[in-house]
């Protein structure tokens, strides 16, 4: 584009994405909940006037691919945002992601010019619903998975709209906290703000603007080079979710994968119809993990905005699990939807070019949350956490034990940081060893993790899966071992607990997640 020769444009490119990752160290810093705190549950991005995705940080690859497809169409509902205005949204079926996870979208004025938006996407400790952390186990519809926000003005004109934010905080059982998040979120979007003012100083918001188009149209050629160096041709890969959370009944993904000149059809034709329980996925999910493969099967360095997709066509059949249709219960189809996906495109690749993909990870995000009264102060708490597993063996070695893969990017809860802040104790945490498949390249362990009540009955809600169905080797390795949750009584029985659902515990008594490992690589 006229104005920009590639060194100038390269300078623009990394200014973008530092300001992106500094409003993630922003958020992180100010931010009250140890889900964010903590473990960066949350994800910052910067769109072009029109709402594309020109630069974001390497946060959490299930809130970025998914902000892609879901800021235009919350702009669409809104109207064109004036100077000082900030919209908030977390409906599913506008905003692209599951009822935590709570947008802030803010555009970015210079000299009366709408130029850019900024963006953030924060993991809520709880919204709300039927179970303290909004991600009951067996949810069957929307509604009891919390509060739903549909795009709305938090800021108009630069004033806060006291009406909103009061009617969000009386909805959840964590108050303060969400307005520490919210605050936190809205100090990472005035940093973004003030960043994108300095590179219009720099480069001028004309030439800024015209940069950010160029930006785009350098990663679509770029893509399409990768892609026209890939053989031709059509190739097929199915997996399946354990179930769906209200009955035992696998969840299937297939998929066709189409490669002809320099594009790419994804064709999800014979998947599941949509469900009765909280493993439905919106369309932006889809999208979400098709993007984190593209990068994985092309060229990592690419730049990640919406310039990837654009030669990418992704056909998702009405009416099945990964196009869900309002109210169907959608709270797993981040966690554990998206990474099924993930094993099903990649499964798939690992056919195109085999020099490129891991075995299956551990395939899940193994999902707790814990919520109750906090005897020590009277006050409601809700603890929510994710934990790794083991990636699945690479072409250039073993896989890593202890990490979150795929579609998780997120850290742990330190031990000492969860119990300072809940009435819980943290009996074991350790590595799963000798559950990572066998193969030339091994698949790394699983952790097991092991959380006790303390002083008080709580609620505890699990999302995992992998439990079933193991994560695959490839080229002659092994599977990983499948997953396990339990509790343990006081006098230590213990009892083995489904994938997905909802308890009580009181006093003393604990859950056990055993995580999946990864599948091994290439014949032992």
């Amino acid at each position: 584009m006229s104005g920009f020769d590639p060194i100038r444009l390269e300078v623009l490119r990394n200014a973008l994405e530092a300001t992106a990752q500094e409003m993630g160290s922003v958020l992180k810093l100010t931010s009250f909940s140890p889900n964010i705190k903590e473990r960066m549950d949350a994800s910052c991005a910067i769109f072009t006037a029109d709402a594309e995705l020109v630069a974001q940080a390497e946060h959490v690859p299930v809130h970025l691919g998914s902000m892609l497809r879901a800021v235009g169409p919350t702009l669409e509902r809104t109207g064109a945002l004036a100077d000082g205005d900030v919209v908030i949204v977390n409906d599913p079926y506008v905003g692209g992601a599951h009822l935590p996870d709570i947008t802030l979208i803010a555009p970015v004025f210079i000299d009366g010019r709408r130029v850019a938006h900024v963006a953030t996407r924060a993991h809520h400790s709880d919204v709300g619903g039927m179970e303290p952390g909004s991600m009951p186990g067996r949810s069957t519809e929307i509604f009891q998975e919390g509060l739903i926000i549909p795009p709305v003005r938090l800021y108009r004109a630069g004033a806060l709209q006291e009406d909103i934010l009061e009617l969000v905080l009386a909805n959840v059982r964590t108050p303060e906290e969400r307005r520490g998040d919210l605050n936190a979120q809205l100090a990472a979007l005035r940093i973004g703000a003030r960043r994108m003012g300095e590179l219009a100083e720099r480069f001028g918001a004309e030439t800024l603007e015209q940069g950010l188009g160029a930006i785009l149209d350098y990663t679509e050629r770029r893509m399409r080079a990768r892609m026209a160096e890939l053989p031709k041709g059509v190739w097929y890969a199915e997996d399946c979710l354990d179930s769906d959370g209200s009955s035992d009944e696998p969840v299937r993904i297939k998929v066709r994968v189409e490669l002809t000149g320099d594009r790419v059809l994804f064709d999800f034709a014979g998947t599941s119809p949509q469900v009765r329980g909280n493993v439905n996925a919106v369309a932006p999910m889809c999208w979400s993990a098709t993007f984190y493969c593209l990068k994985l099967l092309t060229d990592a360095s690419l730049p990640p905005n919406a310039g990837v997709l654009r030669p990418v066509t992704v056909d998702i059949p009405k009416g099945s699990f990964l196009d869900a249709q309002r109210p169907a219960a959608v709270c797993a189809g981040n966690t554990e939807t998206t990474q099924r996906l993930a094993d099903t495109i990649l499964r798939a690749f690992a056919q195109i070019a085999p020099e490129r993909i891991a075995a299956a990870s551990n395939g899940t995000m193994n999902l707790i949350g814990i919520g109750g009264t906090d005897p020590r102060n009277g006050r409601p708490y809700t603890y929510i956490e994710t934990s790794g597993g083991g990636q699945g063996g690479r072409p250039m070695g073993a896989g890593m034990s202890g990490v979150h893969a795929n579609m998780s990017n997120t850290l742990n809860t330190p031990i000492e940081a969860l119990e300072i802040s809940y009435p819980l104790r943290c009996l074991r945490y350790e590595l799963r060893e000798g559950t990572g498949g066998e193969g030339r390249n091994r698949g790394g362990d699983g952790v097991v993790r092991t959380i006790q009540i303390v002083g008080h009955d709580a609620r505890v809600s699990l999302q995992t899966d992998r439990r079933a169905f193991a994560p695959y080797g490839l080229h002659g390795g092994a599977d990983g071992a499948k997953g396990r949750n339990s509790t343990i009584a006081r006098d230590g029985a213990v009892e083995t607990q489904p994938a997905k659902g909802s308890l009580t515990l009181g006093d003393g008594e604990a859950v056990m997640l055993e995580t999946p490992g990864g599948g091994g690589w290439g014949t032992p």
